[in-house]
């Protein structure tokens, strides 16, 4: 069903070095975007999946990119382009630290670190002149879940947003319920193991580009 079209899948966190033994993270799995790779790969689609560090398998006929920062990750999207649709589920860290080259040893007080903003993706990949026909983003929260979904999709200029509550065990465990928001409104779906869910979503992905 999916036979020539290419995609791009972002999934799990970004590790944000702090000095070369500590680093910023988050509790992202990867697994939800492990499936959703897979679940593409399986409907004959070329995937391009960029992972951020985690130990998850790959799935089945899935060109795997290794990242650890957002940098890295912001890079390796834009070096897979054209693609016809990306999926962009990674959770990639807002902030990351300007990095010691040593390990910083305790003293008198905490350390002071200086953040410095990360390079939205998602956002830049919209207004790329590779942009994808179909730009999917992913939106974690713990409150007013559709709410800061619908304005992040109009914020972002992307075509779909997936939201869920990650306030319990979604990160990390091993099931999901999500809403999707498009143009035509919100579509909110039962929990499910996240590898249903990515069949699902594999499949609403390709009524949409067909």
């Amino acid at each position: 069903m999916l036979s020539g079209k290419h995609f791009i899948v972002t999934a799990g966190p970004t590790h944000e070095p702090i000095d070369p033994v500590r680093y910023i993270a988050n509790r992202s799995s990867g697994r939800q975007g492990f499936a959703i790779a897979g679940a593409l790969a399986a409907m004959g689609a070329r995937v391009t999946l960029v992972a951020g560090p985690v130990t998850l398998l790959t799935p089945e006929g899935v060109t795997r990119i290794n990242v650890e920062t957002a940098i890295e990750m912001r890079d390796a999207v834009f070096a897979a382009l054209p693609a016809d649709a990306a999926v962009m589920v990674a959770a990639v860290a807002d902030w990351r630290v300007e990095a010691s080259g040593q390990k910083i040893k305790k003293g008198d007080g905490a350390p002071v670190l200086t953040l410095v903003e990360n390079p939205d993706i998602l956002a830049a990949l919209a207004k790329a002149p590779q942009r994808p026909r179909l730009l999917i983003g992913f939106a974690a929260e713990t409150e007013k879940v559709v709410e800061h979904a619908v304005a992040k999709r109009a914020r972002k200029n992307v075509d779909w947003i997936v939201a869920n509550d990650v306030s319990g065990d979604v990160m990390g465990g091993a099931s999901n319920a999500v809403h999707i928001v498009t143009a035509r409104g919100v579509e909110s779906w039962e929990r499910l193991p996240k590898d249903e869910v990515a069949g699902r979503l594999a499949r609403r992905i390709a009524e949409s580009l067909t």
